[in-house]
């Protein structure tokens, strides 16, 4: 499939998803989101995937936010369908079945911080910036900022930063826990990258039932994540990875993943 605001690649198992709108430091459209929900069902379905790391083309932005300039003239009803749009988008891209990694080599503001919380783990290199400015544009954040943020970092650091509309660097994201890492910008792909292998050396449906139990998990009571892990742990035992990887425990080997 043929994209014009994402450059897709493949290696060794892992899929990267570059952001490509690097005039508009990445911004955030209508078109690009489109684009992102086709990519993701595209992702999620191939069979040789096993971990998508997402990141910005160029090397200032990750993506500095929603299209400001198109969204200008957007009236209530457009507004309110764009961020249920979005809303949806990474609320998908969330719920993969694969691994997704952010690897934020720039500004990460807006739809950019809001993207890289909807991924399930977040690099971050030296130069990145973070942040919720859109009470400074007279907007709130709309595509799941209100919402992912408090969860991350706690409620109190999530109201300052959006009430405020400050901006942190990547030592602040990490001190807060918004981000796992810190790297030089120069290592941040390279980095992913062998986070991304690490993941793939284990049984896979067990990385995407720990994933579906994590993340359905956290958004309900305590009682119902832990039958949801139950489920997920029972489910990991019916698998033939799970013979393959205990008998390559006992057999003091190492295993050989069916995906079954």
């Amino acid at each position: 499939m043929t994209y014009q605001n994402l450059i897709i690649e493949k290696e060794d198992g892992i899929a990267l998803m570059y952001i490509n709108r690097p005039k508009a430091l990445n911004a955030l459209n209508a078109d690009v989101l489109k684009e992102m929900a086709q990519a993701i069902d595209v992702l999620d379905d191939d069979n040789e995937v096993r971990v998508l790391i997402i990141t910005g083309a160029g090397e200032k932005s990750f993506v500095a936010g929603a299209d400001i300039v198109w969204m200008y003239e957007m009236d209530q009803p457009g507004c309110r369908k764009f961020s249920a749009y979005g809303e949806y988008v990474f609320r998908k891209l969330e719920r993969m079945e694969k691994p997704v990694i952010a690897a934020v080599n720039g500004f990460a503001l807006g739809g950019g911080c809001e993207l890289a919380m909807a991924c399930d783990i977040r690099l971050a290199s030296e130069v990145a910036l973070f942040g919720q400015p859109e009470v400074g544009l007279g907007i709130i954040p709309g595509f799941g900022g209100t919402q992912r943020l408090p969860r991350l970092i706690g409620e109190g650091r999530a109201k300052e930063l959006t009430y405020t509309a400050n901006n942190i660097k990547a030592d602040e994201a990490y001190r807060i826990g918004l981000v796992n890492h810190v790297y030089p910008a120069d290592q941040l792909m390279e980095e992913a990258k062998k986070l991304a292998k690490k993941i793939i050396k284990q049984a896979p449906l067990a990385v995407a039932y720990s994933k579906h139990a994590i993340t359905v998990g956290m958004q309900c009571d305590l009682d119902t994540a832990m039958a949801i892990e139950s489920d997920m742990f029972g489910n990991s035992c019916a698998t033939e990875d799970k013979s393959e990887g205990m008998g390559a425990f006992i057999e003091k080997r190492k295993p050989s993943w069916k995906n079954k």
